[in-house]
C-alpha cells in the first residue's frame, strides 16, 4: 500500500514519521522559501529625505539576513529525594516513569512543576498533531483498498479480468478487457489463460474446468443461435408444407391424373416427415436451453446475488468506519498544521485526486447502468425462452399454451424491479459535490502558484535593475569626479544629484512591490491551507455518509433477493 505522504493527502495533512510535531517549547521554523539573495537598500525608505551627495565611489553593501540561532536543547534534571538517593539509583537521578514523560525538546512549558521538584505533571494535548492526522488518512486509505478488495469474489465470478471471446464480435477479434474499463490498480488473483497464437489451432474445451457465469452464457448464446436457425428453417418448411397441402386439395377437386396426384402426396409426406424430425431437434434444443437456464444459470445467479450481498455489506462497513474516523478527527480537536506553500508536485497530486473522484462518479454510474441493462435483457430473454414453440402444422391454433413458471423468472423479475429503486442519485450527488470541492482547492492552489511566479518574476527584474544601477552609478560617479576636477570644488557642489536619486527611488519602489507580492503569496498560502482543511472537514463526512447509506441499501436489496430465491426453492 502506498504511503499517504506520497499522495495527494501530503499537501493537506503535512507531516513525516521521522519529524516530531511542533510544540510551544520550540521556535517555529518557517518553511517559507526566501529569495536566494537579500534585499539591497532594505534600510532606506522612500519617506526619508534625499541623502547628501554621495562620495566619488558609492558602494552598495548587501546585508545578509541571518536566520535566528536555534536554542540549545535544555535537559531538565530532577533533584532526587532523600528516599530515592539512598536507594538503588546510584546515578543520583530519580527514576521517571515513561508513561508520563515527554520527549526531549518537545514538552510544553509547565509540564514540569517547578514548585514540586521530582514530580512530572503530564500535559493534556488539545491539538491533533500532523502525525495523528497522517495516521487517520492512512486508515482512510486502507479502508478504501479493503473496500476495493471486497469486490474480488464478484470479480472472479464474473471473470472481470479475463478476456472473453464472443462470436458476435469475431470480426474485431472479440477481445473485451473488462479490467481496463473498470480500474487499473489491482488485478484479481486469477491466472490468465494463454490465447492461441495460431489461427488454425483446434478449439479444445477442458472437461475438468467447471462452468462459470460467462461460459454458461456463451453456451446459451450458442444454443439460442442453433434454435433460431432451426425455427427459421422450420417456418420455411411449414410454409412449403402448407403450400403443398393446398395444391393437393386443389388437385383432388379438379380430378387430375393419378400419377400427378401421387407425386404431390409423396412431396407432402416427405415434408411432413422432415418437419417432424426438425420439431424433435427443436425440442432437444429447447430442453438443452432449459437445462442450462434452470440448472446452471440459476445457481450462478444465486451465487452472484450472495456475492453482491457480501460485497456491498463489506463496503458499507468500510465506509462507515471511514465516516467514524473523519468524525473523530473533526469533532473534539482543532486541526492546526504548520504553514507550507503549494508546489508543482502538490498541484499535480491535487489534480490527480480531482480526476480520480470524477472517475469514481462515472464508474458508479456505468456500474449501475450495466447491471440494469444485464438484468433487464436477461429478464426479457427468460420471458421469451419460456414461450412454447408452436409445433402444429395447422394454419390456425385455438390458443397458445401458457408459459411455465420457473424460479429464475421470479428472481429476475424481482431483481429488475428492485435495482431501479436504489438511491443512486444521492450517492452520485455526494461524489460530484466532493469533486467540486477538490476542483475549488485546485483553483486556489493555481492562484497561489501564480502569485509565487509573480514575485519570482519581480525578484528577477529587481536583480537585473540592481546590476544596471550599479554599473550606471559607477560610470556616473567616475564622470562626475572628472567633471569636478575640471570645474573645481565649488562647481562640483552645484552639479545635479537628481539622476542617481531618481533611479534609487525606482529600485526602492520595486523592492516595496516585491515585498507586497511576497506578502500576498504568504497570505494566499495560509488561505489555501485553511480553506482546504475546512472544505475537507465539511465534505468528507458527507461523502462517506452517502456511500455508506448507498452500500447499505444495496446490500439489503441483494439480501432480500436471496431470501426470495430461498422461498422459491
Amino acid at each position: 500500500m502506498a504511503n499517504p505522504s506520497d499522495g495527494s493527502w501530503d499537501y493537506f495533512f503535512f507531516g513525516h514519521d521521522s519529524i516530531n510535531p511542533p510544540t510551544l517549547s520550540q521556535p517555529e521554523e518557517p518553511t517559507w522559501q526566501e529569495p536566494p539573495k537579500p534585499v539591497i537598500f532594505e534600510q532606506e525608505k522612500i519617506e526619508k529625505p534625499p541623502p547628501p551627495p554621495p562620495k566619488p565611489m558609492p558602494e552598495v553593501v548587501e546585508t545578509p539576513i541571518e536566520p535566528p540561532p536555534k536554542p540549545p536543547k535544555q535537559v531538565k534534571k530532577v533533584k532526587p529525594s532523600t528516599a530515592s538517593s539512598s536507594g538503588s539509583n546510584s546515578g543520583g537521578v530519580a527514576p521517571v516513569h515513561h508513561q508520563h514523560t515527554v520527549s526531549a525538546g518537545a514538552g510544553p512549558p509547565g509540564s514540569v512543576d517547578s514548585s514540586k521538584k521530582g514530580r512530572i505533571v503530564a500535559a493534556t494535548p488539545s491539538i491533533v498533531s500532523p502525525l495523528n492526522l497522517l495516521k487517520a488518512i492512512d486508515l482512510l486509505d486502507d479502508h478504501f483498498l479493503k473496500a476495493y478488495e471486497s469486490a474480488g469474489d464478484v470479480g472472479k465470478m464474473l471473470e472481470a479480468a479475463r478476456m472473453h471471446y464472443h462470436s458476435n464480435f469475431a470480426g474485431s477479434r472479440g477481445h473485451i478487457n473488462h479490467s481496463d474499463k473498470i480500474m487499473r490498480v489491482i488485478t484479481w488473483n486469477r491466472s490468465f489463460k494463454r490465447l492461441p497464437q495460431q489461427d488454425d489451432m483446434d478449439d479444445k474445451i477442458e472437461s475438468d474446468e467447471p462452468d462459470t457465469h460467462a461460459t454458461i452464457l456463451d453456451k446459451l448464446l450458442a444454443w439460442d443461435k442453433k434454435l433460431y436457425e432451426e425455427v427459421k428453417a422450420g417456418e420455411v418448411m411449414k410454409n412449403e408444407y402448407q403450400r403443398k397441402v393446398t395444391l393437393l386439395n386443389k388437385q383432388n377437386k379438379r380430378g387430375v391424373r393419378p400419377e400427378v396426384l401421387e407425386k404431390t402426396k409423396a412431396a407432402v409426406s416427405h415434408l411432413h416427415t422432415r418437419y417432424v424430425v426438425d420439431i424433435q431437434s427443436m425440442d432437444s434444443t429447447v430442453s438443452e436451453i432449459s437445462h442450462l437456464r434452470d440448472d446452471l444459470l440459476y445457481p450462478k445467479l444465486i451465487e452472484l446475488v450472495n456475492g453482491m450481498t457480501r460485497m456491498w455489506r463489506s463496503m458499507h462497513d468500510h465506509h462507515r468506519q471511514q465516516l467514524k474516523i473523519i468524525q473523530e478527527i473533526r469533532a473534539p480537536y482543532e486541526i492546526i498544521l504548520p504553514p507550507r506553500e503549494t508546489t508543482e508536485e502538490h498541484f499535480k497530486q491535487t489534480n490527480q485526486l480531482h480526476n480520480t473522484v470524477k472517475d469514481l462518479h462515472g464508474h458508479l454510474q456505468r456500474l449501475m447502468d450495466h447491471q440494469k441493462d444485464y438484468i433487464k435483457n436477461l429478464n426479457e430473454w427468460v420471458r421469451l425462452s419460456l414461450i412454447p414453440i408452436e409445433s402444429s402444422l395447422k394454419e390456425k391454433v385455438s390458443s397458445p399454451p401458457r408459459p411455465p413458471e420457473t424460479r429464475i423468472k421470479y428472481l429476475l423479475h424481482a431483481w429488475n424491479d428492485h435495482i431501479g429503486k436504489l438511491p443512486l442519485e444521492l450517492a452520485k450527488a455526494a461524489i460530484l459535490s466532493f469533486s467540486e470541492v477538490v476542483r475549488t482547492i485546485l483553483e486556489l492552489q493555481g492562484d497561489e502558484l501564480n502569485a509565487k511566479r509573480t514575485w519570482e518574476h519581480t525578484y528577477r527584474e529587481l536583480e537585473r535593475k540592481r546590476r544596471q544601477f550599479q554599473d550606471w552609478a559607477h560610470k556616473y560617479m567616475e564622470r562626475r569626479a572628472s567633471l569636478a576636477e575640471e570645474a573645481g570644488d565649488g562647481a562640483a557642489q552645484n552639479l545635479p544629484q537628481d539622476p542617481i536619486v531618481e533611479r534609487r527611488i525606482q529600485i526602492e519602489q520595486l523592492e516595496i512591490r516585491l515585498k507586497e507580492e511576497q506578502e500576498n503569496h504568504r497570505r494566499l498560502c495560509k488561505q489555501v491551507r485553511e480553506k482546504s482543511i475546512a472544505s475537507l472537514r465539511t465534505h468528507l463526512p458527507e461523502l462517506f455518509r452517502a456511500m455508506a447509506e448507498f452500500s447499505l441499501t444495496a446490500s439489503e436489496m441483494y439480501r432480500s433477493l436471496s431470501s426470495i430465491s430461498q422461498n422459491r426453492v
